[in-house]
């Protein structure tokens, strides 16, 4: 028995959009990175975990492979939550705008109460500054994602 399967290349190619924009708005969340205190921190805590150090010892190389291979991903979870918004609220720049609105607390409560929890050694006076340039950065990272994947699906 063969299963056979067929996905609509949109859908397929909106996928790909998203990887594509996600690194894209990577890049662009790395110009923030580097203006704001702590900025830098998140993608050394992820490597830090990763690797069982305390952040400031983590591997840079595995901190950045870890920041695009996260923000490649986050791209496709978008176009996902685009999908089921629109399934809900109907295609549209509307479903666009409130699913860039739900992956905001996503991303976020993600790396807040999932990753930075598990990071080890950092001073507890740290851990706010550290919230907030990641929240900074979560909107620079959507205020590119949203309106490229906007575009790209509103063309396909």
């Amino acid at each position: 028995m063969i299963l056979q399967t067929s996905v609509p290349v949109t859908v397929t190619a909106s996928i790909l959009v998203g990887v594509v924009a996600g690194v894209i708005a990577t890049l662009a969340m790395d110009l923030v990175m580097g203006r704001i205190d702590e900025g830098e921190t998140p993608p050394r805590i992820a490597s830090g975990v990763l690797t069982g150090v305390h952040p400031d010892d983590s591997p840079r190389r595995l901190a950045s492979v870890v920041h695009y291979v996260a923000g490649g991903l986050t791209g496709p979870l978008f176009v996902w939550l685009v999908f089921a918004v629109g399934a809900v609220l109907g295609v549209g720049w509307l479903a666009v705008g409130v699913a860039g609105i739900l992956l905001y607390p996503l991303m976020v409560g993600f790396f807040a109460l999932v990753v930075l929890p598990r990071s080890r050694g950092l001073a507890r006076q740290r851990l706010r500054r550290i919230r907030r340039a990641w929240a900074i950065e979560a909107v620079a990272y959507l205020l590119v994602l949203v309106p490229l994947v906007g575009v790209a699906i509103a063309a396909l």
